[in-house]
């Protein structure tokens, strides 16, 4: 189990939601969906980390929107987490912005395409933070006990992993159910990652999606057994900066999560 301030991961704990919209775009949106999120996870009894990226370090063309200056968004995310109350979640994407990330995040999050990078893996453990780690789209789930010896390497046992789909050919990924199950024996926490998992990659200069499949993944993850849903949101996402094709609408999210925290229920009351 890992504790992310009062929140318990793992276990037989009742599943966590991270979730946010995937870039931290403008104050205002930003703030909204935190607080309506806030809002739904609040009357389901859901426990809630907030989630979105100050940048988005790896896109697919030179014109995407990369994000606003670290320091504004940092301070956007600081400020959801004294208004509303919750944890914070981003990632990092070099050693050097550690220092600056640990005064505002709770979780640290490694991206998929970085997860074997061993510096950056120690600098971040090095840090005290609840590390997540996104597993390679490249990566066998088995594999990912390298990647956590890295993390323990710096004598740090806070650790999540995140599920979010593998390669499948040319510009297409695959969820194996089985991964879940695997990484899970590891003995840390199991996330799902169901935005993610139903990218297009790099079909053009942007990354498209499948959407309609969210609920699908997500649902099949916690019937599996996971200890927490990540999930994209965004309250327009055909507007949305980063991801636009394969975030979840804000409006549908209650709905999803109704049906989540049935299952995960039966799930956990079966242990």
């Amino acid at each position: 189990m890992v504790n992310v301030n009062k929140i318990q991961i793992g276990g037989n704990a009742p599943i966590v939601l991270i979730a946010g919209p995937c870039v931290v775009e403008s104050e205002k949106i930003t703030l909204q969906t935190a607080e309506e999120i806030k809002r739904i996870t609040g009357d389901l009894n859901i426990p809630f980390i907030f989630k979105s990226s100050y940048k988005k370090a790896n896109r697919t063309s030179v014109k995407s929107f990369v994000g606003m200056h670290i320091d504004k968004a940092l301070r956007i995310l600081e400020r959801v987490k004294k208004e509303f109350n919750v944890p914070i979640l981003t990632d990092i994407h070099s050693e050097h912005e550690i220092e600056q990330v640990e005064a505002v995040a709770d979780v640290i999050q490694i991206p998929a395409f970085l997860c074997r990078q061993t510096e950056l893996l120690i600098t971040a453990a090095k840090s005290g933070k609840v590390i997540n780690i996104k597993k390679g789209q490249f990566l066998a789930p088995d594999d990912m006990k390298y990647v956590i010896e890295k993390i323990e390497f710096a004598k740090n046992k806070k650790i999540l992993l995140t599920e979010r789909g593998s390669s499948f050919g040319y510009h297409n990924l695959v969820v194996d159910m089985r991964g879940l199950v695997i990484m899970r024996d590891f003995g840390y926490p199991v996330i799902m990652d169901a935005t993610h998992s139903v990218q297009l990659p790099s079909t053009g200069i942007v990354t498209g999606g499948e959407p309609r499949f969210i609920s699908t993944l997500a649902k099949a993850a916690v019937a599996a057994g996971i200890d927490g849903l990540f999930l994209e949101v965004h309250p327009d996402p055909s507007k949305a900066l980063s991801d636009a094709a394969c975030q979840l609408p804000l409006n549908q999210l209650k709905s999803l999560l109704l049906t989540i925290k049935q299952i995960d229920e039966i799930v956990k009351n079966e242990n």
